[in-house]
């Protein structure tokens, strides 16, 4: 392996550089060009929790209504579930670096067998994409936290490939709940998921769709928590998510701490060859630096390593208003 290996999720990377799940992972043609490109790995489109259950009741027919059965058959064979097996089939036999398949999920209920079809189906890796957003004022934190343990220990007795676990920043306790998901032994964390927010279309009263594509400025959301989480006496990979848009970008996670760096919205806008440029923007640095591998440097400047770990905290960010004139 070159100097811009890296391990992640117990696997040799020839890159720190993995195409996140979206489109541009959604064909082999895709999956290809992400890897002649020099991506480390590919994390495939995200199949839904929805979608699953929806093949799950279609192989066993309530036989109360042919007509919806015949119908919700229909509609899974045309777009989901088995197409998916299929892609990861295709891609192990296309490509030689490790294929990561997506589930998004909301609940730890009914789906979590059908994580088995995918292992079988030759996937490297499983990412688990969760998604809770608290809407009862009446259920606490706790509550909501107790699914993503219910989940990991269901899916730890049905797989046995490595898992990564995607998560949102809103918790009360970030640092706590990578501790439980290290002693119910994930192997990794992506930090963090960009969910769909809304905006407010004020010259049509109406509730839109706000931008899906993250921007550089969104790096500072996620630097500190992957600072302090590679900090910890765990060990779980850290891959970071949101914000690279270069090489330079994914360096700072790196000397932040992370494993690996995940990228998605900057191949949107300049095709996923730009990968090739974030290497070389990567091997360039590394250079310059004196730095003969990733090994050499990450971390370097996380809440453990760098000098003043107090600049990870919010009161930093208090007294450097302070002190201006």
């Amino acid at each position: 392996m070159g100097k811009l290996s890296v391990k992640y999720l117990g696997m040799e990377l020839k890159s720190p550089l993995i195409v996140s799940s979206s489109r541009l992972t959604s064909t082999p043609g895709y999956l290809k060009e992400a890897e002649d490109s020099g991506a480390g790995a590919v994390v495939l489109k995200s199949l839904f929790e929805e979608q699953i259950n929806q093949y799950i009741h279609t192989i066993q027919p309530s036989h109360s209504y042919p007509e919806a059965d015949d119908y919700t058959a229909y509609y899974v064979k045309s777009h989901s579930v088995d197409e998916y097996l299929t892609l990861i089939r295709k891609a192990k036999e296309l490509i030689s670096i490790p294929v990561i398949p997506s589930i998004n999920c909301y609940t730890s209920e009914g789906w979590t067998d059908f994580a088995r079809n995918i292992q079988d189906a030759g996937a490297d890796a499983l990412e688990i994409n969760v998604f809770l957003l608290p809407t009862d004022r009446k259920k606490s934190s706790a509550e909501t936290e107790k699914v993503y343990f219910e989940l990991i220990e269901k899916l730890k007795k049905t797989i046995s490939i490595p898992m990564a676990i995607k998560i949102g920043y809103r918790f009360s306790n970030i640092l706590y709940m990578l501790d439980q998901f290290y002693m119910r032994k994930v192997n990794g964390v992506v930090m963090f998921n960009r969910f769909y927010e809304p905006d407010i279309d004020i010259n049509h009263l109406d509730i839109v769709p706000a931008s899906i594509f993250s921007h550089e400025n969104e790096r500072r959301m996620v630097l500190r928590w992957i600072g302090m989480a590679s900090a910890q006496d765990i060990r779980i990979d850290i891959s970071a998510s949101t914000g690279v848009h270069s090489g330079a970008d994914a360096i700072r996670y790196l000397l932040a701490g992370a494993d690996s760096v995940q990228v998605c919205s900057v191949l949107y806008d300049k095709g996923i060859p730009f990968i090739k440029k974030m290497n070389s923007q990567i091997e360039t640095w590394m250079d310059k630096n004196g730095f003969s591998a990733i090994s050499d440097f990450k971390g370097k400047l996380n809440y453990r390593n760098y000098k003043k770990p107090m600049v990870f905290e919010r009161t930093q960010f208090m007294k450097y208003f302070s002190s201006e004139d």
